[in-house]
């Protein structure tokens, strides 16, 4: 009977296998389809946009126009009215702006042409007119950072900024240009 070099034959199938190994790694992904074109950007007409935040809306749009980006990271609304932003659930600012550029990640937003805001509930006959705000989700501020007319009643004011800090529920002016007489 004939003996078998099984030492040579088990070193050969290690070769062997350690090649098939190599050469398996070397052309793993070489087969992968193209990645796709970046994708088109969805637009919308005529909607509704809003974000919640612990429970309870942050704030809401009705649009126009709608336009998101191809990975939908941000959106472009166009028309903005009936826009309102809440205070602990609670209706607090209504919004009306040309256009607001939403980051759907933070869910921070930029309203910029002209923008109306007008405060909801005591101080209603307050309305605040400019061209830029700036909302930070997080910190639930409004920032009014160029010049902005403040209407009360019959009388206007314009100030340099204004910073509305919901958490605090307060106001602050920049510097007034101008003055009002008490009602």
């Amino acid at each position: 009977m004939r003996k078998w070099p099984w030492r040579t034959i088990w070193i050969v199938a290690g070769v062997a296998f350690a090649l098939w190994m190599v050469v398996g790694v070397l052309l793993a992904g070489k087969d992968l389809p193209a990645i796709p074109p970046v994708g088109q950007p969805m637009v919308l007409k005529n909607g509704h946009v809003s974000n919640e935040h612990a429970k309870a809306k942050t704030w809401t749009f009705d649009y126009d126009r709608a336009q998101l980006s191809p990975d939908q990271t941000f959106a472009t609304l166009d028309g903005v009215h009936n826009g309102v932003i809440y205070r602990f659930g609670k209706p607090y600012l209504k919004i009306a702006a040309r256009h607001v550029t939403v980051n759907t990640n933070s869910l921070d937003f930029t309203a910029t042409g002209k923008v109306h805001v007008t405060r909801i509930g005591k101080d209603a006959s307050t309305t605040f007119d400019t061209d830029l705000i700036v909302w930070n989700n997080a910190a639930k501020l409004l920032r009014l950072d160029h010049p902005s007319f403040v209407h009360t009643g019959d009388q206007t004011l314009k100030v340099e900024t204004i910073t509305v800090d919901l958490a605090k529920d307060s106001v602050l002016l920049g510097k007034v240009d101008g003055e009002i007489a008490p009602p």
